[in-house]
């Protein structure tokens, strides 16, 4: 019988594998030696498939003790830079101070800021730069009051002495829009005879609702008009009209702006809608977008392209890039859609306000990314505004600077993904504001 452990039958085979010398009758055949041989491959091979069971069940314990270790240490808790707070006279926007985190600042009015506006988080535990603070600058430096007004320097605040004719914080609206009054003799509506009674021998005058009696000598008096526009005009009186004020006689009436309407109550304006009418306002090939007192026919479009890079308009307000060639980096760095977004804003909007909210969301079958930064990275419109995020997915631009209108502003908006640190696309929204001259 064979030996079965393969160090017994391999020292068998020394023995029997006889040399010439040695008799033949004690020595294996040849047919012997090679079943011998065969049977010694087969042990070799059972003996290397169960050490190599062995050393996979001794990996797969030794990973099992690793997770079982690793959930019981501590974990190590993230880097992070120091607190910040909000500068003296100013704001700060964003309260995280994780890595690659960003941080805004701002000044109140009356202030300007000294420093960057915003500072990221390093991976070392610094920001990016020092935190800024806030100067106090002249409210009368930036010429605040309009058509000549006189500006007049307060404490963080300025008061404008209007021309004739003018009205608003700054001088900036039409006042009253009927004829310069005219002397009481040659306008007899605005001047009219008193109502006088005799009463036990005295002479008792009286002018209707809206005039008032003037002069001194009984039955010589005369009744003048009240220009309620220019009284209710002094300050700290309630505002009579939301726009412009018109003296009549006895009375007054409001009006609106050109591209307002009146409504019921006879003093509030209300925008007209000139985009909402049957009648086409803009011509073929654009689109009408609504602004206060009036409109702007828009048309969008896409980048031009160049060898590497081009792009498709999906929608009127929308352009996706074509597919990147697999070697182009350059391509696949660029924005992989671009929309563009018109919003229409009155003057002296009470900040700090969000105007746009800026989101990701991905496909059901796939994930998505695991990191997203947020940022301005064009326009005009640079100290207006501030980009920070809400939530995990969505990022919200911040109007905290005060606008005046008339005017347009412009600030392109970048959102960048991020999956386990790389970059993965960024899409890019263009904003234009319209600013109306009026504050309603």
């Amino acid at each position: 019988m064979v030996p079965s452990s393969p160090r017994a039958l391999f020292l068998l085979l020394l023995l029997l594998a006889c040399p010439e010398s040695r008799a033949s009758q004690n020595c294996l055949s040849q047919q012997q030696l090679l079943t011998a041989v065969r049977q010694l491959q087969q042990l070799l091979k059972a003996q290397e498939a169960r050490f190599a069971e062995a050393m996979r069940s001794a990996r797969s314990r030794l990973a099992a003790l690793q997770s079982s270790m690793g959930r019981l240490a501590p974990a190590a808790p993230p880097a992070s830079c120091p607190p910040l707070s909000a500068p003296l006279d100013g704001r700060k926007f964003g309260s995280k101070y994780l890595v690659d985190h960003e941080v805004h600042f701002t000044c109140n009015p009356g202030f300007r800021l000294v420093g960057p506006s915003s500072v990221v988080c390093l991976p070392n535990g610094t920001w990016t730069a020092e935190q800024p603070r806030c100067r106090e600058i002249s409210e009368c430096a930036s010429q605040p009051c309009q058509h000549g007004g006189t500006c007049i320097e307060g404490v963080n605040q300025f008061r404008c002495l209007c021309p004739p004719g003018r009205t608003g914080v700054r001088c900036q609206h039409q006042g009253q829009t009927a004829a310069p009054e005219v002397g009481v003799a040659s306008d007899s509506a605005f001047s009219r005879a008193p109502r006088c009674a005799q009463v036990e021998r005295a002479q008792h005058c009286s002018c209707e609702a809206g005039f008032h009696l003037s002069g001194a000598a009984a039955g010589d008096g005369v009744c003048q008009d009240v220009n309620e526009c220019e009284l209710y005009a002094q300050e700290g009186r309630p505002r009579l009209c939301m726009h412009a004020c018109v003296n009549t006689p006895g009375s007054y009436r409001c009006s609106c702006p050109s591209g307002y309407q009146t409504l019921a109550d006879g003093k509030s304006c209300e925008d007209v809608d000139e985009c909402a009418g049957t009648q086409h306002v803009c011509p073929r090939e654009t689109t009408c977008i609504n602004t206060g007192g009036g409109f702007q026919c828009v048309s969008p479009e896409c980048p031009e392209g160049n060898d590497n890079v081009s792009y498709v308009k999906t929608s009127p307000f929308q352009c996706e890039r074509n597919p990147c060639p697999m070697d182009s980096r350059a391509c696949r760095s660029m924005p992989k859609t671009i929309s563009f977004h018109y919003l229409s804003l009155p003057s002296n909007l009470k900040t700090p306000i969000t105007l746009f909210r800026m989101a990701t969301a991905s496909a059901p079958s796939r994930s998505g990314p695991n990191s997203l930064r947020f940022g301005i990275v064009g326009g005009n419109s640079r100290g207006y505004f501030v980009m920070q995020r809400s939530d995990r997915q969505t990022g919200e631009l911040i109007l905290v600077q005060t606008l005046e209108g008339p005017q347009t502003l412009e600030v392109d908006v970048d959102m960048s993904e991020y999956l386990d640190r790389s970059f993965q696309a960024n899409h890019v929204s263009k904003v234009t504001i319209f600013v109306s001259p009026y504050d309603f």
